[in-house]
């Protein structure tokens, strides 16, 4: 018996079901009865009874397959005329008249099917065109199955191997050579002839494979380097080379702060340090997956610390202050989100700007020991906050932060001035004009809140109006409603968690650390005492803000104590810890003791002092910048500190009124710090 798949079913047929034959008995509707050879009856669903493995008809005539039409289109003219002309001698042998016959035209004696069979229609054929009878029937029986198609001399359409007659183990050498080339500079194809030549006479001997013209050669490389850029730009091959092999899955989220992706990359805008030498930034972002709202972005001298990690995820979770000078557009109550639900629980929302305020769930990153630091993952676990971990060498594990940051640099950086393209190729002659980092850093954050959050996003759809694109803060608005989202943002002491802790004794004197001396009064009733905390020896909890090493911080049984550096006002200006490194360096190249905290107070005054003057070395230039950002940007102000100027006046030295009352924001305000100091 034969077995096939028809068309049709009809009662009485034979079919393979659940491993053994059955007969059709009727149909009714979607159901099928069947009895088996033993004469037991069932019932079963259609659908379910041809979809069930196994499933066939037995003794049953083939169907006829549908042609491939495409395939039909794209052959040469030549091979389709002699298809259709044998076409027209197949149907001639079944009908005896050829395709497009006029009516009332007789057939050939010799193909008249009233007094002919098939076997002398065949020979007549044959005779015909020269061929044999097998050849005739063979094309008699491939057009019933397979129809025009069947006709076509499969010569013309048959795939060859793209390396042609090439040797195997040639092409397997090529295939080698190829591939060692992802990490190495780009060469030419002379180059990869010899490789390959030496790799080939290194394993089989010389003269052993056979090696074709260069001509050939050349053909064969260019067949297996497709889509490799193994001779164009090496960024691009690298990159193909570590695309993931299995399908591209886009990442989904249902809620605000379901999954957030934080990612540093350089920023291709030149920025001015206080030595006027531009140089590049690093820019850390954080982007919400279900809104698509960049919840922050930190510009930092390039060495992104992990303190600026930390920074980056305090911002997200406190509102965006209005700055003097922003329009009142930016502000939250001007726009989609749902400012007056939010100012009932949180009075800060009142003069908050237009960003949202995302707590996130899971934060995703990369190897980069920013984010695996213990610090960041440290401020994560107070907050609650999932850490996912992208593979190694798999951007596409956070692909849409990725692709975030050509969006700005698309968007925001090509109109900065000192843009600087992607690559050197891209850079123009006059790169000058560059802003000052702290200038970009307010460009960059009022752009993300009139250029970024309530401009359409073409990931962000409405399922009842899918042509319409939403914008971030539309999508916010929209996912709060749906899922019930209500961010509880940080207050002021919540960024004294964030920061790194060391455990110090407090002594007589104060406390002691990195050759550095901090005391006050307040730290009294607990000189020499056990801080209570056994784990740690009685050790005090200290935290240290890296960017600013004038002042630590202690939790006390009676709450935060802010304690001063000694020998602060020795220091003209604020500084950071990798400051003090690099004046205890200098000072230990001029033959003074890098552990005397007297002697280094004053060669970090000088430092400081000649840096605002002019440049002193590369190195101390750069210490300087650092130190003058960190200062205006990560220290929070304080309660009674935090009250912002009023839009349109002074900040200080001006007597025309008092300064208006605002809800202080627990964040810090690099305009006001620079008053301050």
């Amino acid at each position: 018996m034969t077995l096939s798949t028809v068309a049709v079913l009809r009662p009485g047929d034979w079919v393979l079901y659940d491993g053994s034959e059955h007969q059709v008995l009727a149909l009714a509707g979607t159901s099928v009865r069947l009895r088996t050879v033993d004469g037991a009856d069932s019932v079963v669903l259609a659908g379910h009874l041809m979809a069930s493995p196994g499933f066939a008809v037995v003794d049953s005539e083939p169907a006829p397959s549908v042609e491939p039409f495409a395939l039909l289109d794209s052959l040469p003219g030549a091979v389709l005329d002699t298809a259709r002309e044998w076409e027209r001698h197949v149907v001639e042998i079944e009908t005896g008249l050829p395709p497009g016959a006029e009516p009332g035209v007789a057939p050939k004696p010799e193909y008249d099917p009233t007094s002919t069979t098939v076997v002398d229609r065949d020979r007549a054929k044959a005779a015909e065109l020269g061929v044999g009878v097998r050849t005739v029937q063979t094309r008699r029986a491939r057009y019933a199955q397979q129809g025009l198609w069947g006709l076509v001399d499969q010569r013309a359409v048959r795939a060859w191997e793209a390396t042609g007659r090439a040797d195997a183990r040639l092409v397997a050498a090529v295939r080698e050579v190829i591939d060692a080339e992802t990490d190495t500079s780009t060469g030419t194809r002379s180059r990869l002839i010899r490789r390959v030549t030496k790799a080939v006479e290194a394993t089989y001997g010389p003269g052993v494979v056979p090696m074709p013209a260069r001509t050939t050669f050349y053909k064969v490389i260019d067949a297996l380097a497709t889509g490799r850029h193994t001779f164009g730009s090496a960024v691009t091959r690298r990159q193909t080379a570590n695309r993931p092999q299995g399908m591209f899955t886009p990442t989904h989220a249902a809620r605000p702060g379901e999954q957030v992706q934080v990612d540093s990359t350089p920023i291709d805008v030149l920025v001015l340090l206080d030595n006027g030498v531009p140089v590049r930034a690093d820019l850390t972002i954080a982007v919400d997956i279900a809104t698509r709202t960049i919840c922050a972005a930190v510009l930092r001298p390039v060495g992104t610390k992990a303190v600026d990690a930390t920074l980056l995820l305090a911002r997200m979770l406190v509102p965006e202050p209005m700055r003097p000078g922003w329009s009142t557009a930016l502000r939250m109550s001007a726009s989609r989100l749902s400012h007056s639900r939010l100012v009932d629980i949180d009075a800060r929302m009142e003069r908050a700007a237009a960003r949202p305020v995302i707590v996130p769930d899971t934060i995703v990153i990369d190897g980069g020991k920013v984010f695996i630091s213990d610090t960041f993952t440290r401020a994560c676990e107070r907050l609650g906050v999932s850490i996912q971990r992208a593979r190694p060498r798999t951007p596409t594990d956070k692909a849409i932060v990725e692709a975030t940051f050509g969006s700005i640099n698309t968007l925001f950086c090509q109109h900065v001035a000192a843009y600087t393209g992607s690559n050197p190729t891209l850079r123009g002659l006059d790169a000058t004009g560059a802003w000052t980092l702290p200038e970009l850093q307010d460009l960059l954050d009022e752009w993300l809140l009139a250029g970024w959050q309530p401009r359409p996003h073409d990931g962000l759809r409405d399922p009842l109006l899918p042509r319409r694109a939403l914008s971030p803060n539309e999508m916010y608005a929209a996912l709060v409603a749906a899922a019930g989202y209500l961010p509880l943002t940080l207050s002021g002491e919540d960024y004294l968690e964030l920061l790194p802790v060391q455990w110090r004794q407090i002594n007589a004197y104060g406390i002691r650390i990195g050759y550095r001396t901090y005391d006050c009064a307040e730290l009294g009733p607990w000189r020499l005492q056990h801080s209570g905390v056994t784990a740690r020896r009685g050790l005090w909890e200290v935290h240290c803000d890296p960017y600013d090493a004038t002042h630590v911080f202690v939790r006390t049984p009676d709450g935060w104590v802010s304690v001063p550096w000694t020998h602060l006002p020795m220091v003209s200006a604020p500084f950071a810890e990798f400051t003090w490194r690099h004046a205890r360096h200098l000072a230990a190249e001029t033959g003074i003791d890098d552990t005397n905290e007297t002697e280094i107070a004053r060669v970090l005054d000088d430092l400081l002092t000649r840096a605002q003057a002019g440049p002193v070395s590369k190195l101390s230039d750069r210490i300087a910048a650092r130190t003058r950002v960190a200062a205006g940007a990560h220290r929070p102000p304080s309660r009674d500190d935090a009250t912002p100027p009023e839009p349109g006046k002074p900040a200080d030295g001006d007597d025309d009124g008092p300064p208006a009352t605002v809800i202080p924001f627990a964040i810090f305000d690099a305009d006001a710090e620079a008053e301050r100091w």
